[in-house]
């Protein structure tokens, strides 16, 4: 290099790393000040659903933990892919979040138009729960076991009726149709909410519902459980054995869920969150709340949740394969 260059290749290294450590610094400042205004978090569901229960008691909880407001903000439709790109294409400052469910890692191998794409745009702050599904009936049905319900179904092609509010609620009953060799008819909602409405009135006939829906229902009388969709019983639910236990051995579905910022989004910020998001999955009387309806809280690290995601898509686009489920 000739000694020409010298002095302005040393000024333009001593500027760039003066630009860096500028932003480092900014970046950690604003990391510490964070929030200094309201934070919305979105749930691409509709109200009253399991996800949005859990949610509205995360965002309480966070509201006072972070001294700042956390507004729940519904947005239903498309499988939770609506309110998940509002998250991905925001501005990634910590103040647009997503909480989400099972869907979000079933929807890549079931939408292939997908606006976003699910690993690249959003980040993974914590798991927060899963959600036992119990495969419920109207009471008026006359079946008490999954036996009974495959008898009825064989006997009884396409009559009856199952809900589900997005892919996570219908991919299950698909694969229990494809295992026990019967056809029943999906009907679409855009919320658990609206979909446990319709089949409390017998409008639909079966159902394999987050534990957070149908659990109070179970208990009053207005559904009959017959089974979960778990490969071992719940301490929530003891007495309601497993799909596997009741003739299909190799079933499995649960419900999760986690919170997501954009890509982006500081990594101080996203350990803030992460850690203040833990405190509360962690407390024993959130913990004791979250339990009575219907969910099991599981607070991780943003590494493993990204880690978790990614596998559940793999699992999902293997399972729709397999069940020869066509991409829509």
């Amino acid at each position: 290099m000739s000694h020409f260059l010298r002095p302005r290749f040393f000024t333009l290294c001593c500027t760039y790393a003066a630009c860096l450590l500028s932003c480092l610094w900014l970046t950690e400042s604003f990391a510490q000040t964070y929030p200094t205004r309201t934070i919305r978090l979105i749930v691409p569901y509709a109200a009253g659903g399991g996800t949005d229960v859990l949610g509205r008691g995360l965002a309480q909880k966070l509201s006072e933990a972070l001294g700042q407001s956390v507004i729940v903000e519904n947005r239903p439709g498309a499988d939770g892919m609506i309110g998940s790109e509002v998250v991905a294409r925001a501005a990634p400052d910590g103040y647009t979040l997503l909480f989400n469910s099972s869907s979000h890692g079933i929807n890549p191998s079931i939408h292939p138009n997908i606006g976003f794409d699910t690993m690249r745009d959003l980040r993974c702050i914590s798991q927060t729960a899963t959600q036992q599904m119990i495969l419920v009936v109207h009471p008026t049905l006359a079946v008490n076991t999954v036996k009974e319900l495959i008898a009825y179904a064989k006997a009884n092609p396409n009559v009856l009726n199952f809900s589900s509010s997005s892919k996570a609620t219908q991919l299950p009953m698909e694969l229990f149709n494809w295992m026990a060799g019967i056809s029943m008819t999906n009907v679409l909602y855009k919320g658990s909410g609206p979909a446990t409405t319709d089949l409390l009135a017998g409008r639909i006939q079966t159902s394999f519902g987050g534990a957070a829906s149908v659990v109070q229902h179970i208990n009053a009388g207005k559904l009959r459980a017959l089974a979960i969709g778990d490969n071992r019983r719940s301490q929530l639910t003891p007495n309601i054995p497993t799909v596997a236990e009741e003739g299909l051995p190799d079933f499995y579905s649960v419900l999760w869920s986690a919170m997501f910022a954009p890509s982006g989004t500081p990594p101080a910020v996203i350990e803030r969150l992460n850690a203040t998001l833990n405190r509360i999955l962690q407390d024993p009387q959130f913990k004791t709340k979250a339990e009575q309806q219907g969910f099991e809280t599981d607070g991780t690290t943003p590494q493993a949740c990204d880690s978790f995601v990614q596998k559940e898509i793999t699992k999902w686009a293997d399972a729709i394969k397999q069940a020869g489920i066509k991409p829509e």
